[in-house]
């Protein structure tokens, strides 16, 4: 079998690897769904430098995954507000913290849980199938290239 360079390799995993694989880009996004919407509340929650969070949100926006929305403070600022393309990350984040609960939480255990606001229940995230509803894992799965 050749081998294939993540770089000559457009795919859709490759793709998304490259857009958020560096640890701040994972953070602004955690706190983008943790409600944190304006530039002092991300760099303060997160303790990131301006320049880098400046260019992280402008690399959000230009990717369509968070919106700039005016507000009025003593000056026109902006918010940040996660788009649709932005919200249909959240799976992406919860296996992230699903996998990190379970081989790299601190002994105390996790930092909090999440929980479904209607009943209560705890938020779980699963791989299934759309035919039988079976849970999958990667044993499970055959793989066939697209042409």
């Amino acid at each position: 079998m050749s081998r294939v360079k993540v770089v000559d390799e457009l795919c859709t995993l490759s793709l998304p690897a490259a857009l958020l694989g560096e640890r701040w880009t994972l953070l602004l996004l955690r706190q983008a769904f943790l409600g944190t919407r304006r530039f002092e509340d991300f760099q303060s929650a997160m303790d990131i430098s301006r320049s880098v969070l400046t260019e992280r949100l402008a690399t959000f926006v230009d990717e369509g995954i968070l919106r700039r929305v005016p507000y009025k403070d003593s000056r026109t600022r902006y918010e940040y507000r996660l788009t649709e393309k932005g919200l249909d990350l959240y799976p992406v984040l919860m296996a992230l913290r699903k996998w990190g609960d379970k081989w790299m939480a601190p002994a105390d255990g996790t930092s909090f849980d999440l929980h479904h606001k209607d009943c209560g229940g705890d938020v779980d995230v699963k791989v299934e199938c759309t035919a039988c509803g079976e849970n999958l894992g990667a044993r499970d799965v055959r793989v066939t290239r697209l042409r």
